[in-house]
């Protein structure tokens, strides 16, 4: 059995018209089969405010999943809207995972710097906005995995103090 219990969140018009494959969310999958999460919940919506906040209430309130990873609908489009229906739901910001993943991926193109991505806690629950394409979703994982282990200890109350004597 895994430790962690996750949800993917997928913002896409095309996609959930059934115009575009999913290759994001199959990205995520992989990823964390490596490590010790299990997703057992995964949605596809379109690019509405409305629909992502009620998914990511319902993933986090009713499913009460340790993490939930969003990906799509960070950019500059004026469908783009993950990031502001994320900070609508979330009780407390954890500006550092995006923070960090903009850093690295600054590194390979100037193009980073222009997500908006967000990561906060609901309840229980992290949810960590992720870019819509493949690539990029591999890079932010890759940038954040190894903190992400103890975040979710703390959060769920499975780990002590952080503070070193």
């Amino acid at each position: 059995m895994k430790m962690w219990r996750a949800g993917i969140l997928t913002a896409s018009d095309k996609g959930a018209r059934g115009e575009r494959e999913d290759k994001s969310a199959g990205a995520i999958r992989e990823i964390l089969a490596g490590i010790d999460v299990e997703v057992e919940s995964y949605r596809l919506v379109p690019d509405d405010p409305e629909q992502i906040k009620e998914t990511l209430i319902e993933m986090c309130d009713v499913e009460k999943l340790d993490l939930v990873l969003t990906t799509g609908g960070t950019g500059l489009s004026p469908r783009d809207n993950t990031p502001e229906a994320t900070r609508a739901v979330i009780q407390r910001e954890v500006p550092g995972i995006p923070e960090a993943m903009r850093r690295e991926s600054l590194k390979k193109t100037p193009r980073a710097m222009l997500s908006r991505s967000v990561a906060g806690v609901r309840h229980g629950t992290l949810i960590i906005n992720l870019p819509g394409s493949p690539r990029a979703v591999r890079e932010c994982l890759e940038v954040i995995l190894p903190a992400l282990p103890h975040g979710l200890e703390i959060l769920t109350g499975r780990a002590g103090e952080c503070g070193a004597e």
